[in-house]
């Protein structure tokens, strides 16, 4: 697993969370709070992956008030639903005491592990690292988690590894691979996993380049 928590019983525990991005006039980076928790959920869905299991609940801890609850909702909504999963039911907490200068939101994902898969694999990169105001400007060159999950369930895919703020080659470093990549800027973050790595079946290499087309390459 990656940044996963396995807990009793073969459940898993995955979150990722943001500060300062959102609609608050105080905020860094001005975007809508339906695309910020769409990231955060990205990332934590990514995790979920990467420890080779299936989202059953999601918690939001929400620290920018009610009025962006029900826009935090649909952003992890349309995640889900452009993935092609049932989004499992959402809960959580705002902060209502206390009006805060700048956005802030959590999303904590609980799901189940299935049996890992113990084919071959050769590990690829998948997605331009992209981070701030990158992730919108070059959002068709990111990671398509749709894609991701298609490949998963057609076989071509059997380790999911989200990248994240120590790069390409930092994540390949955990992995024990070497980053032997042309133009690719391993050392960049990759935001909220705007690039993840994957474990392609060998013997579906050919369809796996077919089905990710662009910005995808063999690291070994």
């Amino acid at each position: 697993m990656r940044n996963a928590i396995l807990l009793p019983n073969g459940f898993v525990l995955t979150t990722d969370n943001s500060a300062g991005i959102g609609e608050k006039k105080a905020d860094i980076v001005s975007t809508p709070d339906e695309i910020v928790s769409y990231f955060a959920a990205r990332v934590a869905l990514l995790e979920q992956w990467a420890a080779g299991a299936t989202p059953v609940s999601i918690v939001v801890h929400n620290f920018s008030g009610n009025q962006s609850w029900g826009k935090y909702v649909v952003g992890i909504e349309k995640l889900f639903n452009e993935v092609g999963v049932k989004c499992p039911e959402i809960t959580g907490s705002s902060e209502t005491n206390v009006e805060t200068l700048q956005s802030a939101i959590a999303v904590t994902i609980l799901g189940e592990q299935q049996i890992e898969n113990s084919n071959e694999i050769r590990w690829y990169v998948y997605g331009k690292p992209s981070v701030g105001e990158e992730v919108i400007s070059d959002g068709d060159k990111i990671a398509d988690l749709k894609k991701i999950s298609e490949a998963i369930s057609r076989g071509l895919v059997h380790q999911v590894w989200p990248v994240g703020s120590t790069g390409i080659k930092g994540e390949c470093e955990r992995l024990g691979l070497k980053d032997y990549l042309v133009d690719w800027d391993v050392e960049k973050s990759a935001g909220p996993a705007t690039t993840v790595l994957l474990g392609i079946d060998i013997i579906k290499e050919k369809e796996a380049k077919l089905h990710f087309g662009d910005y995808f390459e063999a690291i070994s």
